[in-house]
C-alpha cells in the first residue's frame, strides 16, 4: 500500500501546526506524560486527582501530535534507511505502543498481560520510549522560531490543548468505572482474597511466628521488643480497628476491615522523642518506607483483614496500613519501627533491591 495512502486520511493535521512546533509539543507531551506518570505512584488522596488528570490528557494531545507528526514525515520510509530512519521507526513504534496501551487501559480493553496489568505494560514501554528519544532528539530535533510563535499559532495551540482536555473526558465516560488512580476494585470486604502483589523482588518464605519479633526502637526512651501475641493486642499495646483503602500501582484497588496495633500506641509506649518527626517500617526482607510522624500515627500495623488473620502474601504477622498512601508503601512483613529525626533517602533504592539474595 502507497506510503501517501496510509497516511492520507491525517494529512490535514500536518497543516494544522508548523513541524517545528508540532515537534516541540511531542516534546513537551513525554515530558508532562513522564513527570505525572511517576508523580502518580504517590498520588494516593483524591487531592492529586489532577497529576492523573494531567497525565492523561497528555496521552491524548500526543496522539494527535504524533499523527501529525507522521503525516509530515511519512514519505521518508520510501527512500534509503539510514541510522536516524532506524532510531525514528523505533521510536513512532514504542510510542504507538505506549499510547495505545495506555487508552485500551482506560477503556477497559486491555486488563492483564502475561504476568502484567495493563497499567504495568503500559508504564514499562513508557519507560523504555525514554532512551530512544534521547538518540533521537539529539540528531533530529529543532526548535521553534519566532515565526511559529504566532498570536495564530498559540491559539491553535490553545485549542489542540482543550481537545485533548474533552477527548480524554470522553474516554473517561467510556471506559469502565475507575478510581481516580485508574484502578478497578477487586476483593474488597472479602478477608485474604485480594490480588497478592509484592514490589519488584519480595517473596519471603513464610515467616515462623516462634522466631518473629516486632522492634520498636530510635529515639525512644522504652525501646520495645513484642512478640506475636503482644501485637495481636494488650493491656500495653492495645488492638485497634480501621477502616482503609489500599490503592495498588499496578492498577487495582480494594477495601477492607483492619485490626492490629496503631503505631500511635506504638510510639507512647515507646514513649517516642516528640521531636522526631519521622518513623520507618521495615520488612524482614529488607524493604522500607518511611512516613512523617503525622501520618504515621494515624497508621496501623495490621494483624487481621475482616476479621480473617493476614495471609503470608499480604503480610502475616504485620503489614502496615497506611491511609491515603499507595499500596508499595504499605509494607508487608514489618519487623521493625524506627523513630527518626529525617526521612530516609535510601529507601527508593532499596525498594529494588530488597528481596534479591
Amino acid at each position: 500500500m502507497p506510503v501517501e495512502r496510509v497516511f492520507g486520511g491525517v494529512s490535514r493535521l500536518s497543516s494544522w501546526l508548523p513541524g517545528r512546533l508540532v515537534d516541540a509539543l511531542l516534546l513537551a507531551g513525554v515530558v508532562v506524560a513522564t513527570a505525572t506518570g511517576v508523580a502518580s505512584i504517590l498520588a494516593g488522596t483524591p487531592s492529586d486527582a489532577w497529576v492523573l488528570w494531567l497525565h492523561g490528557v497528555a496521552g491524548v494531545v500526543l496522539v494527535g501530535a504524533l499523527a501529525a507528526k507522521l503525516a509530515r514525515v511519512g514519505h521518508r520510509l520510501r527512500g534509503s534507511w539510514n541510522r536516524t530512519v532506524w532510531v525514528s521507526v523505533a521510536l513512532t513504534a514504542i510510542a504507538v505502543l505506549a499510547l495505545a496501551s495506555g487508552l485500551a487501559w482506560t477503556l477497559g480493553l486491555l486488563e492483564q498481560v502475561g504476568p502484567f496489568t495493563g497499567l504495568v505494560l503500559h508504564a514499562y514501554v513508557g519507560l523504555a520510549l525514554l532512551p530512544v528519544l534521547v538518540v533521537h532528539l539529539y540528531s533530529r530535533f529543532r526548535t521553534p522560531t519566532r515565526r511559529d510563535a504566532s498570536r495564530r499559532n498559540a491559539l491553535k495551540l490553545s485549542a489542540t490543548l482543550v481537545a485533548g482536555a474533552v477527548a480524554w473526558r470522553a474516554t473517561k465516560l467510556l471506559g469502565p468505572a475507575r478510581r481516580f488512580t485508574g484502578s478497578t476494585e477487586r476483593g474488597s470486604d472479602d478477608g485474604n482474597r485480594f490480588p497478592v502483589t509484592s514490589w519488584v523482588a519480595d517473596d519471603p518464605d513464610p515467616v515462623d511466628p516462634a522466631a518473629w519479633t516486632l522492634a520498636v526502637h530510635g529515639l525512644v526512651d522504652r525501646p520495645l521488643d513484642l512478640d506475636e501475641s503482644a501485637v495481636l493486642g494488650d493491656a500495653a499495646v492495645p488492638a485497634s480497628n480501621q477502616r482503609s483503602l489500599l490503592d495498588c500501582t499496578s492498577g487495582w484497588y480494594s477495601e477492607h476491615d483492619w485490626r492490629g496495633v496503631r503505631v500511635r500506641d506504638l510510639l507512647d509506649a515507646a514513649d517516642a522523642d516528640p521531636d522526631a518527626d519521622w518513623v520507618r517500617f521495615t520488612s524482614i526482607t529488607g524493604y522500607r518506607w518511611s512516613l512523617p510522624r503525622t501520618a504515621a500515627a494515624d497508621a496501623l500495623l495490621a494483624t487481621h483483614v475482616d476479621g480473617d488473620r493476614l495471609a503470608h502474601g499480604h503480610g502475616y504477622p504485620l503489614r502496615l496500613v497506611a491511609p491515603g498512601r499507595r499500596g508499595f508503601q504499605w509494607v508487608k512483613w514489618v519487623e521493625s519501627v524506627e523513630v527518626r529525626d529525617s526521612p530516609d533517602p535510601a529507601q527508593w533504592l532499596v525498594t529494588l533491591i530488597s528481596g534479591f539474595d
